[in-house]
């Protein structure tokens, strides 16, 4: 399957960055998910997770997000942006 480029940062430090077939966003006006090849899309972004190739989920409280030419990068607020957890098994 093909990938895009996903960065999720805040303002002290990068929070996930790599190579993701998918993510799966809690968007402002409902849930959503970006493939590779995915038009362009701005977006705010509400409490929930983001859901990254259905493995690492990140909690987040709002933020934004930009899908722009093959490249996703997501900004979280600095207080609630914590270490992703790794789905097992």
């Amino acid at each position: 399957m093909a990938t895009f480029t996903l960065k999720v940062l805040n303002p002290k430090h990068i929070v996930f960055q790599g190579e993701a077939e998918s993510v799966f966003l809690p968007g402002d006006a409902g849930e959503f998910e970006l493939l590779a090849y995915h038009a362009p899309i701005l977006s705010l972004l509400k409490e929930g997770e983001i859901v990254v190739d259905w493995k690492t989920r990140i909690p987040i409280k709002k933020g934004m997000v930009r899908y722009l030419g093959g490249e996703c990068v997501i900004l979280l607020d600095e207080q609630v942006a914590r270490k992703a957890k790794v789905a097992q098994g």
